[in-house]
């Protein structure tokens, strides 16, 4: 037994029997259990109880054994002047500051579970895939556990943008060019290929966008890849560079991407080829994007971008290779969708006050499950991962939840426990 845990079986109520009486046999009725504080205080406030025929208003504190009230010192604490009930698991002593004050004290162990405090044992002590890997049943998930899931995942990205946008002068369309660029970076190159989209004013691509050479020479240029050309291409896009450079005075920061640990298909060179191409091929993309209520339509938009001519025989400058256009895989595409198109459109919504909570909840369900480890152990315990809601919603609850093993903030984890007191 943890405080935290009875902390939580407190709130929730989740007893064996609700006959409560204090030490000395009165019978304790819990009219309001108390709202719990996760700050400095009693654990929880404006609770109200009824005992010896009066009914009592006040805070509740919660220990373990009842001696922790003395080790807290928490009779000299101005915080814990308006107790009216002290709840513990297991009483060890009396209190005589509490008694003086005829604060009843509550015994809880009789009342919980026992083979609720295994479960509870099993989960913090797992160290599987998941902590209840163990007792995990597939019928514990929660109805409407993926969506809960998934509009958290949003909210809290519809923050990181909402920040961006503040940043941005709310230029939507200049975010989703950073944002894009962070994706096409994938996890090695992300925050690089970012930096390289923000020190580019986005007027700037607005107008070299007609111009697919150009757009390809600045990325290439800001990556400092321009500098020794090897070949007559990369003289062009020199040339190309150095005059956008002085026309609109960029400035001379570069950044440098990496190549190591990538496959050639996802080296920067190729990545960045397509991401001007992006751009190049629809003038007006996020139009397009914030239009699109289907995910037919957000495919068309990527499934034509592909690197330049020149990238059908390079993977790197100046080094031939066999010929292979360099499009966009069906797999990156969904990850594009998913991680940056979808949650723009939410935020995009959310920030002109329209309701399309649905409509992106459908997007999600009608776009292919991600494949990944973590979708796949989670089908190895017997549940399945149709589409990407329910992929985005697992690997979002796995990250967040069972990795921290917040099992008691976990929606699973409290049918789980709760289940040894329905059976």
């Amino acid at each position: 037994m943890t405080e935290k845990l009875l902390q939580y079986l407190w709130n929730y109520k989740v007893f064996k029997n609700y006959d409560f009486k204090d030490l000395e046999g009165n019978p304790v009725e819990i009219i309001h259990f108390g709202r719990w504080n996760t700050d400095a205080g009693p654990d929880f406030l404006n609770a109200k109880i009824k005992t010896k025929g009066l009914v009592i208003a006040g805070h509740i504190e919660l220990h373990i054994r009842t001696s922790d009230w003395i080790f807290h010192n928490h009779s000299q604490d101005p915080n814990y002047q308006n107790i009216i009930l002290h709840v513990v698991y297991k009483n060890d002593t009396e209190i005589d500051d509490l008694i003086r004050k005829n604060v009843p004290t509550l015994e809880l162990k009789d009342h919980i579970d026992s083979n609720m405090l295994w479960k509870y044992e099993k989960l913090i002590n797992g160290t599987q895939f998941i902590p209840c890997e163990n007792i995990f049943e597939a019928n514990t998930i929660p109805i409407h556990f993926h969506e809960g899931n998934v509009l958290k995942k949003l909210d809290e990205k519809s923050h990181e943008l909402e920040k961006s946008l503040e940043q941005h002068k709310n230029n939507f369309e200049a975010v989703l060019f950073h944002s894009l660029a962070y994706s096409f970076g994938l996890k090695v190159n992300a925050h690089i290929f970012r930096q390289i989209a923000e020190s580019i004013d986005f007027s700037v691509i607005n107008k070299i966008r007609q111009n697919a050479l150009q757009l390809e020479a600045l990325l290439f240029g800001i990556s400092g890849w321009l500098d020794h050309p090897k070949d007559t291409q990369m003289m062009i896009w020199k040339r190309e560079f150095e005059f956008i450079r002085k026309k609109f005075n960029i400035s001379n920061l570069t950044l440098h991407p990496k190549f190591l640990r990538l496959r050639p298909s996802n080296f920067p060179t190729i990545r960045l080829s397509q991401l001007a191409d992006l751009y190049y091929r629809h003038q007006n993309l996020f139009s397009k994007i914030i239009k699109a209520n289907h995910t037919d339509q957000l495919y068309e938009v990527f499934e034509p971008v592909k690197a330049s001519e020149y990238w059908d025989f390079h993977f790197n400058f100046g080094t031939i290779s066999k010929f292979q256009r360099k499009t966009l895989s069906q797999d990156f595409i969904e990850l594009i969708i998913l991680n940056t198109v979808l949650p723009l459109k939410y935020t995009y919504h959310k920030y002109h006050r329209e309701e399309i909570t649905e409509e992106i909840l459908d997007l999600y369900r009608n776009s292919a499950a991600e494949k990944n480890s973590v979708t796949t152990s989670w089908k190895k315990l017997g549940l399945k991962v149709n589409n990407a809601l329910e992929s985005q919603s697992l690997i979002y609850h796995y990250t967040n939840l069972c990795t921290e093993k917040k099992c008691l903030n976990c929606s699973i984890g409290f049918n789980l426990l709760k289940q040894s007191l329905d059976s």
